[in-house]
């Protein structure tokens, strides 16, 4: 079994550890601290942490108020409500100011599980993208979001990092170099590239080894950045293999398979399928069974890969 840790609790450690070496690094939750491990934050640094009540839109206006004092405020909540519940104000106050602040957003996609679709941002990575000035990182670890949210500290700007509830497989070691922007091949392949984010890496991970076994030589690249999207990287993979397959812990319209079929369409038109929630609200339920009802699991994304590798076949 490979370890397991929480994207939510790499995120907690990690800004421990900017607390000790940035007195500018700041934390504001809406009475979740517990859940998205702010906490870990508040016990150390109680001074430079506001728990600012069940009450997002103050949050994010308040972060966008710290920003320009020179402070980097890492907002934390909920995905669902940071997005929908504080949408106005993360797009007037933080989006349109272009103020430095971080929106670490957790319980993000359908692995919340149990707490049902009310909870479960599956709109999120679109509603975020829209927004002129933001960047997106979407880690696919617990080593990935250690690294992404010490980039997104140094990095200038408005930021979302979306950040899961379960734990999940580590994939990187120490050694793994993480740049805002850079897509990184997890697997070289050549015959369909297979795109993902989040925990979805791991699925196409998964996935790469059983069209392995069937003689299908399957890239895995770690899209972790949807905006702005490294166009390089995925239209050489593209070029390349010539069929994709898309996976995101996401619904299907606006997030990466959105973003890469944009790019696609206009610079490498080739066979195309996208992963995830199509077009639908989520239940409640455990996790992985989450995933295999909504056709999101390893089997799918090979499922979706061989249709690609016809769809390619068909048009010679």
């Amino acid at each position: 079994m490979p370890e397991m840790l929480a994207t939510r609790k790499a995120y907690g450690q990690a800004l421990v550890e900017l607390g000790r070496e940035n007195p500018n690094v700041v934390a504001l939750d809406c009475d979740l601290s517990k859940s998205t491990n702010t906490n870990m934050f508040a016990k150390e640094f109680p001074k430079r942490f506001i728990n600012m009540g069940i009450a997002e839109a103050n949050m994010m206006i308040t972060a966008a108020g710290l920003a320009t004092c020179g402070k980097i405020p890492f907002a934390s909540t909920f995905a669902i409500f940071a997005t929908g519940r504080a949408w106005e104000q993360v797009r007037m106050s933080i989006g349109y100011t272009n103020l430095n602040v971080k929106i670490a957003a957790t319980h993000a996609g359908i692995t919340v599980g149990e707490d049902g679709a009310s909870h479960q941002a599956n709109e999120d990575i679109a509603i975020i993208r829209a927004i002129p000035n933001f960047t997106i990182i979407v880690p696919a670890d617990g080593v990935e979001t250690r690294l992404a949210v010490r980039a997104a500290a140094e990095y200038q700007g408005p930021t979302y990092i979306r950040l899961g509830r379960a734990d999940t497989p580590i994939l990187f070691d120490e050694s793994y170099r993480f740049e805002i922007g850079t897509a990184v091949v997890m697997r070289g392949g050549t015959d369909v590239s297979l795109f993902a984010c989040g925990i979805m890496v791991s699925e196409a991970l998964q996935a790469a080894d059983i069209l392995s076994s069937e003689g299908v030589s399957a890239e895995v690249v770690n899209v972790s950045t949807i905006k702005p999207l490294d166009v390089g990287a995925i239209v050489a993979s593209a070029r390349k293999t010539g069929a994709a397959v898309s996976a995101e812990e996401h619904t299907i319209v606006g997030g990466l398979g959105g973003a890469i079929a944009e790019v696609l369409c206009e610079q490498c038109p080739i066979p195309m399928k996208r992963v995830g929630l199509r077009d639908c609200f989520g239940e409640s339920g455990g996790s992985e069974e989450l995933l295999r009802k909504y056709h999101m699991s390893c089997a799918d994304i090979a499922d979706s890969a061989r249709v690609a590798l016809k769809m390619k076949e068909d048009r010679r």
